[in-house]
């Protein structure tokens, strides 16, 4: 659980650079949000505003990121811009099929060369396998999820589909790329570079623990904010 004093840590007075240097995972949270580097002295707030980024919203995802087991206050979901949320959920999303999946592929089909040919294709299923539900998981999202959340907003939801439904449904992505971990960290011959190896689980732990981390943001965030705008309509 995160402390009230390590709540305090982030806010929009601060420097971004000093926010920046906290924790490296706060990089990723940057670059999704749309936030580009070369912001010198500038604060949070400043950066921000530049970018038409809402500055406590901002700093609500970078608290997923740089504390563990952080849960939200009320106060904070009740100022949270619900549009920079999707906005980044969506960004993540390209993030994680267009960036992180090709570098892990691309790690993968270096590392299993010297493999045996039946080997080589185990390893390439379990990672077509995990790509594909990753692909469904954010299509559902993409496709029904956010067009609500953006309907909500604008006060045109229909009574056919709640955040409650998605959240009820919320399904695990993250079992195959245990699956695929373990493979690799368990199987792989003795002729397969020790540090390849070590290169291919560094992109799937990142992952991993990335993919987390976003899931939060989607039950301990979206669903909330959303949850209590459905209730008022």
């Amino acid at each position: 659980m995160t402390s009230s004093t390590e709540r305090h840590l982030l806010s929009a007075s601060m420097k971004m650079a000093d926010l920046m240097n906290l924790n490296f995972n706060l990089l990723g949270v940057l670059t999704r949000m749309g936030l580009p580097f070369g912001f010198g002295e500038e604060t949070v707030a400043e950066t921000c505003g530049k970018h038409g980024i809402h500055a406590e919203t901002f700093l609500l995802l970078c608290s997923v990121y740089a504390f563990d087991g952080y849960l939200p206050p009320k106060d904070l979901l009740l100022k949270a811009d619900l549009r920079d949320i999707v906005k980044y959920l969506r960004l993540s999303h390209s993030y994680y099929m267009d960036v992180a999946l090709k570098e892990l592929a691309a790690s993968l089909e270096t590392l299993i060369e010297p493999c045996d040919a039946r080997r080589r294709k185990i390893i390439w299923q379990f990672f077509a396998q995990y790509k594909d539900e990753l692909s469904k998981h954010f299509e559902y999202e993409e496709k029904v999820v956010f067009p609500h959340v953006e309907a909500v907003l604008n006060h045109h939801a229909g009574r056919e589909f709640s955040i409650g439904e998605y959240e009820e449904n919320h399904s695990n992505v993250e079992e195959k790329l245990e699956d695929l971990k373990n493979l690799v960290m368990k199987y792989l011959p003795a002729e397969c570079s020790q540090q390849l190896i070590y290169k291919a689980l560094f992109y799937i732990f990142t992952l991993e623990i990335d993919l987390e981390k976003h899931t939060l943001i989607e039950d301990n965030i979206l669903v909330p904010i959303v949850n209590r705008l459905e209730s008022h309509e």
